[in-house]
């Protein structure tokens, strides 16, 4: 189980990011490469990292993407998306997972945040944000964004062998080797794979 208190206070001091980050960036494998050319500055975004126990483990959901053309089709996802004019970086992560899974923001305790992250497909700047739910939550997907609701567990993220490698296709397009968790099945990779690496390494150095 996870110290919350001690979990609060960490998320206060300086951050593993980019070293817990690298870790699980995607390499290109052939001739064939990815390039991204952004003539705009990010667009702010943030997810959620949204806890809650379950038996003698906690637990926490993810989203899997409709599978359209696109740099994220089909992917698994922490819940999260764009900011709206005037809001905090946990204001946007509290709406777009009320909006996206149906968990209404009175119910989460706000923990902290971890390092921001520089998603280069996309263009976005995101703050994850780190949250708790006391109760077993009843998820309630929208069904334009959402085709299923999995859940991660913590005491997998943080086995010694939670980390695999694979060769996956980007974007339908693209080979990469993807270190990656998985998670009901499905490979966690990307982005998300890495904000996930920040918080399993948060979570070691506590345990």
């Amino acid at each position: 189980m996870i110290d919350y208190e001690a979990l609060r206070k960490r998320l206060t001091m300086p951050l593993p990011g980019e070293l817990a980050h690298n870790q699980m960036r995607a390499e290109p494998v052939g001739a064939i490469k990815p390039r991204f050319e952004h003539r705009l500055p990010p667009k702010p975004g943030s997810v959620m990292i949204l806890l809650h126990p379950y038996g003698n483990d906690i637990l926490f959901p993810l989203t899997k993407r409709p599978d359209y053309l696109g740099t994220h089709g089909g992917q698994i996802s922490l819940p999260g998306g764009k900011a709206e004019a005037g809001e905090t970086a946990i204001d946007t992560a509290l709406r777009e997972t009320e909006e996206e899974i149906g968990i209404h923001p009175k119910e989460i305790e706000v923990l902290g945040t971890l390092s921001r992250f520089f998603v280069i497909p996309s263009n976005f700047m995101v703050t994850p944000v780190v949250g708790l739910l006391n109760d077993i939550p009843h998820y309630t997907p929208d069904p334009k964004e959402v085709v299923r609701v999995l859940e991660g567990s913590v005491s997998q993220l943080i086995d010694d062998q939670a980390v695999r490698i694979k060769e996956i296709m980007a974007a339908k397009l693209f080979p990469m080797r993807a270190p990656h968790f998985e998670i009901e099945q499905e490979v966690v990779w990307g982005a998300t794979a890495m904000i996930l690496n920040e918080f399993r390494t948060i979570l070691k150095e506590l345990s």
